[in-house]
């Protein structure tokens, strides 16, 4: 039977689920995904808002913690903490038989740090030994303030996975703190054999927001030539855009500088393609996930979007054609006066306030239920 997991290994690209939960891993479901295929799983506090402060699943870990006066901050870690190290568990023979190239379970760093370095770094360096796992990734935004932090935690061995990146130029910075960190720490005399990084750049929010000003444009034009022209653009700037960062990636991780760390042991940061569900129904269920198929690269997806891609994906390395197609749109959507560096700037802005209001939400349920517990308890 055809299976396009497999099929996309076969073209080095991994595929991990952009989801988490405690059902997902006490029924089984998560073991048979793998058992297709499936190599990683990312999270974020969006994921953790739904599967713990929208469900019973945690409820008799939280009233046993609330039971012994821990206050919410510590039953949250613990509740996320575990299903991370359960996840970890379930891919650790992944990462075993590849060397440590895969196999990872991703978990973001509380988002209200997303613009402090120092408390960015300080927070992984006590979260790494907690998780105590090897294929674990610690989530830290791309925001100015992250860079010197991946440096940093690059350098003490710490395996990053850097999110919400949209934009080239800041995917070509990511990438040089990456190599900085490990320069850092073979400086220091340490191995860098077990270090890994993945650079996740977000796509589908690129289109929804490029298409909306596109929209504005159709409106305002004012020849049947003119509207043609902008609709062809509609639903093209997330794959063109991401096509020229996997060109970038290809010139930093195959080209001198990073030879000398490759030759002392060091593995390449792969590219992750984030935010892949298909948000406007006119567009294929799949277009980024057929659309961003090329070596080296992971792509994590949401669970409607796998449960797509085995039903009907089709494979074939599509990050590498029309390349000067992919260059001819982005010059087109810069023509229009649409700035891109601007609207990657606004959407990274924005994606650091979502997962924050949904870490204030998952704190705001969990004190309404820890209080509710402890009365009826007491009671």
């Amino acid at each position: 039977m055809k299976n396009p997991i497999k099929e996309l290994q076969q073209a080095g690209q991994s595929l991990w689920l952009d989801n988490i939960s405690r059902p997902l891993m006490t029924s089984g479901e998560l073991q048979e995904l793998i058992d297709e295929g499936l190599t990683g799983v990312t999270s974020n506090p969006t994921i953790f808002e739904k599967a713990i402060g929208e469900s019973g699943d945690y409820d008799d870990q939280i009233r046993a913690l609330a039971a012994q006066g821990k206050p919410v901050s510590e039953i949250m870690d613990a509740l996320i903490i575990d299903d991370i190290q359960q996840a970890a568990d379930l891919f650790q023979p992944i990462y075993e038989r590849t060397n440590g190239a895969d196999g990872f379970v991703s978990i973001e760093l509380n988002p209200e740090l997303a613009y402090q370095t120092d408390e960015t770094i300080a927070a992984a360096k006590a979260l790494h030994p907690r998780l105590n796992r090897k294929n674990v990734m610690i989530k830290v935004p791309a925001t100015a303030e992250g860079l010197p932090a991946i440096e940093a935690l690059t350098a003490e061995g710490i395996s990053i996975n850097i999110t919400l990146l949209f934009s080239l130029e800041r995917y070509e910075q990511v990438a040089q703190a990456y190599m900085a960190g490990l320069k850092r720490r073979l400086e220091q005399g340490k191995s860098v054999d077990s270090v890994r990084s993945v650079a996740s750049v977000f796509v589908s929010r690129i289109d929804t927001a490029v298409d909306r000003l596109l929209e504005a444009r159709i409106q305002a034009a004012t020849s049947e030539t003119e509207r043609a022209a902008q609709r062809a653009l509609l639903g093209k700037t997330g794959i063109a855009n991401s096509k020229m960062i996997y060109q970038k990636f290809k010139e930093l991780f195959h080209g001198p500088a990073f030879q000398d760390l490759r030759r002392r042991g060091a593995s390449l940061q792969r590219v992750l393609w984030g935010s892949t569900g298909t948000k406007n129904p006119n567009y294929s269920d799949l277009l980024y996930v057929e659309g961003l198929i090329g070596a080296e690269t992971v792509n994590t997806v949401p669970p409607a979007t796998l449960a797509a891609f085995l039903d009907h994906g089709k494979v074939r390395p599509t990050l590498e054609e029309k390349l000067d197609e992919a260059r001819a749109t982005l010059q087109k959507i810069a023509a229009l006066g649409i700035n891109l560096q601007e609207v990657t700037d606004q959407l990274q802005e924005e994606g650091v306030r979502s997962f924050s209001d949904s870490y204030e939400k998952l704190i705001a349920r969990l004190t309404e239920k820890r209080q509710r517990m402890v009365s009826k308890k007491i009671a």
